[in-house]
C-alpha cells in the first residue's frame, strides 16, 4: 500500500469479480470524498491498474462534494466507452482476462483529517510513475 495513504482511518475494501453485481459489493460511503485505488488479480499476482478520487476544495476550505461520494464515483464514473464503472468494469476485466478487482478507498476529507482528494490520488499516480516509468493501466486514456 502506499505510504500516503496510510493516515487515513476512514477505509475500506471490497473485491470485484465479472459477474458480480459493483452496486451490491461496493462498501464505499455515499456521503464522503477521498481516494480509491484498484488492484487486478491476475494468476495470483496483483498489479496497481488505477487510482481515482472525488471532491473538491473550495477556496474556504470547505469542501464540495457530488451526491453519492466515493460509491457513485466507483460505480457510475465513467470509464473506457463514456458509461459506468458498472458496466464497463466487467466487459474490460473479460478483455484482459483479469479474475477479480480488488478496491481500497479512502477517505481523505472529514473532520479528522484535510487532505485534497485530487492531491493524494496525484501523489500516488507520481509515485507509481516514478517506480514503473508509466501510470496504471487504467489510468490511461482508452
Amino acid at each position: 500500500m502506499y505510504k500516503e495513504l496510510e493516515k487515513f482511518t476512514v477505509k475500506g475494501n471490497f473485491t470485484f469479480a465479472q459477474e458480480d453485481n459493483l452496486e451490491s459489493v461496493c462498501n464505499a460511503p455515499d456521503n464522503a470524498s477521498g481516494v480509491f485505488i484498484v488492484y487486478a488479480i491476475e494468476a495470483g499476482a496483483k498489479e496497481l491498474i488505477m487510482a481515482g478520487s472525488t471532491g473538491t476544495v473550495q477556496n474556504d476550505g470547505t469542501l464540495k462534494s457530488k451526491n453519492g461520494g466515493l460509491y457513485d464515483k466507483i460505480v457510475n464514473g465513467h470509464q473506457f466507452a463514456k458509461t459506468g464503472r458498472k458496466y464497463s468494469w466487467p466487459a474490460q476485466m473479460k478483455k484482459e482476462n483479469i479474475e477479480t478487482l480488488e478496491v481500497y478507498w479512502f477517505e481523505t476529507f472529514n473532520d479528522a483529517v484535510k487532505s485534497i482528494p485530487t492531491s493524494i490520488e496525484g501523489q500516488v499516480l507520481q509515485n507509481f510513475l516514478d517506480e514503473n516509468g508509466k501510470l496504471p493501466r487504467w489510468n490511461i486514456a482508452f
